[in-house]
């Protein structure tokens, strides 16, 4: 795929309507590739013209400031904001809830101020301006879905309604799990416990979180966040049904079915 960067763009005198911030997640794990790659898919295909950092780009800091390094956050965020600013962006996209978090809500008082846009909430305008038509026959069409509310979307920021949307464009049937929207229950990944192993207790959260997901009876978890993907994922895999259950983000189930 060629995905073309900010440096390649400002060198060619152009502007992008949108700058992707694919985040740590979606360049270097294997699997969140898949999720950056399935919304790469959906923004050729509707014609959105957009640039990447690329190499330009570090990680947002959320991590270092969540564990508690204040400083290497502050590090982090003012390269950011440099090369942010020096490329005169306004506008960004990304797929991780915890790049969106930290951009959209933690950045202007460092300087950085941009209108931040979570993955979720631009597929959702994408559909409602017709720029993305779902095929008639789309390979989710009446499946059963469960959804799960990533904490950085739902409570941190009350986006509750945009992913479902989505899905609801997809003609799929979803069920609620009975924690869901404000009172959801976390993967176990935020607060950068993703890198760290939990301390004492009887259960690991993404067990008890997966298995209610696995009780709605639904063939596709969807999720909207790479941390959330890869709790949910293992959880699934706990409970040797990963050949009947699919973690599924909804980049890939929209790209999936367009």
């Amino acid at each position: 795929m060629h995905v073309p960067t900010m440096a390649e763009m400002v060198a060619n005198g152009e502007q992008p309507e949108v700058l992707f911030w694919v985040g740590c997640a979606g360049s270097f794990d294997q699997r969140a590739q898949k999720i950056t790659k399935a919304f790469i898919t959906i923004l050729n295909k509707v014609g959105t013209k957009y640039a990447i950092l690329g190499k330009e780009e570090m990680c947002t800091g959320d991590p270092a400031r969540r564990s508690g390094n204040e400083f290497m956050f502050q590090m982090m965020a003012y390269q950011n904001i440099q090369i942010l600013n020096g490329y005169g962006i306004k506008k960004i996209v990304t797929a991780c809830p915890h790049c969106f978090n930290t951009l959209k809500n933690e950045y202007p008082e460092l300087g950085g101020t941009y209108e931040v846009i979570h993955h979720a909430t631009f597929i959702q305008q994408l559909i409602d301006d017709g720029k993305i038509i779902m095929t008639e026959d789309g390979a989710f069409k009446g499946k059963k879905i469960t959804y799960h509310d990533s904490c950085y979307l739902g409570r941190a920021n009350n986006i509750y309604e945009a992913p479902r949307k989505v899905l609801e464009a997809l003609d799929v049937a979803l069920v609620e799990m009975k924690r869901c929207k404000s009172n959801g229950l976390c993967c176990g990944a935020g607060g950068a416990q993703m890198f760290k192993e939990e301390e004492k207790g009887d259960t690991r959260i993404n067990l008890d979180r997966a298995n209610e997901a696995l009780e709605t009876g639904a063939s596709v978890i969807a999720a909207a966040c790479p941390f959330c993907n890869t709790m949910m994922t293992d959880g699934v895999k706990n409970s040797n049904k990963e050949d009947e259950v699919q973690v599924l983000d909804i980049a890939e189930l929209v790209a999936a079915s367009i």
